[in-house]
């Protein structure tokens, strides 16, 4: 099997179909299923929970963020800032809202204000961004090695989570990236263990966050010495936006 060949429709069992229904890129009938599967399958439910506490490190360098607290005084500055300053008496309020000219000039105003809403998006059509996570299930017929991908756009990293298969003595696992036609770029060694992070190259950035394959072989130790895959493809998927 080839890095070429193997670029099709990948298979798993339980165990990747748990772990796809973590990551939430299962289709929508398919998630219906996963969750009748979770009530009503201990079995299944139990490599639900395993992958959710197995993803748990990769998520680990993304906290939320508690906004400062200067943020919301900000917010009512700028939105009541104009109403303060033309605070008047009672019984000039009164006057000001019983006004036809004040509600006149009030929705030629907002009149305005949503023509300009319209057509700033139109007239400076806004960059479209990369997607800022892409997902790929690699697996590939005749091989037990499976992983799970997730590219992260922001940090520049694929964050790797080992499913199964082992690598053999004297051997590691690489992994390749495969823009249509071109010959494949090695990403890197992947590191023995359960999770594994990997840095992306500025080079291949834009060419993942375009959804290039991902494929991983079987190689000596340390690396492919030629700087193209020798050993067989044993697991290969293509990343899929979250």
């Amino acid at each position: 099997m080839t890095l070429a060949e193997d670029t099709g429709p990948e298979r798993g069992g339980d165990d990747l179909l748990a772990a796809e229904y973590v990551l939430g890129v299962l289709a929508a009938d398919e998630r219906q299923i996963a969750s009748r599967r979770i009530d009503a399958e201990t079995d299944f439910a139990r490599l639900v929970d395993g992958w959710e506490i197995n993803f748990s490190p990769l998520a680990a360098a993304y906290p939320e963020i508690e906004p400062p607290a200067s943020v919301k005084p900000a917010i009512d500055r700028r939105l009541f800032a104009s109403a303060a300053s033309v605070t008047t008496p009672a019984e000039s309020r009164d006057g000001l809202w019983s006004s036809l000219a004040f509600w006149r000039g009030l929705a030629a105003a907002a009149v305005a204000a949503l023509a300009i809403y319209i057509a700033v998006p139109i007239l400076n059509p806004p960059v479209e961004q990369p997607q800022a996570r892409l997902v790929a299930s690699l697996a590939a017929e005749g091989t037990d090695v499976k992983y799970l991908a997730v590219y992260d756009a922001v940090h520049h990293e694929v964050g790797l989570s080992h499913v199964s298969g082992e690598r053999a003595a004297g051997k590691d696992f690489e992994l390749w990236m495969i823009e249509g036609k071109n010959p494949p770029v090695s990403m890197g060694v992947i590191p023995a263990g359960a999770t594994a992070h990997i840095v992306v190259s500025p080079a291949a950035q834009q060419k993942l966050a375009q959804g290039a394959v991902l494929a991983v072989s079987l190689e000596p130790a340390g690396g492919s010495p030629t700087g193209q895959p020798t050993g067989p493809v044993v697991a290969a998927g293509d990343l899929k936006s979250i």
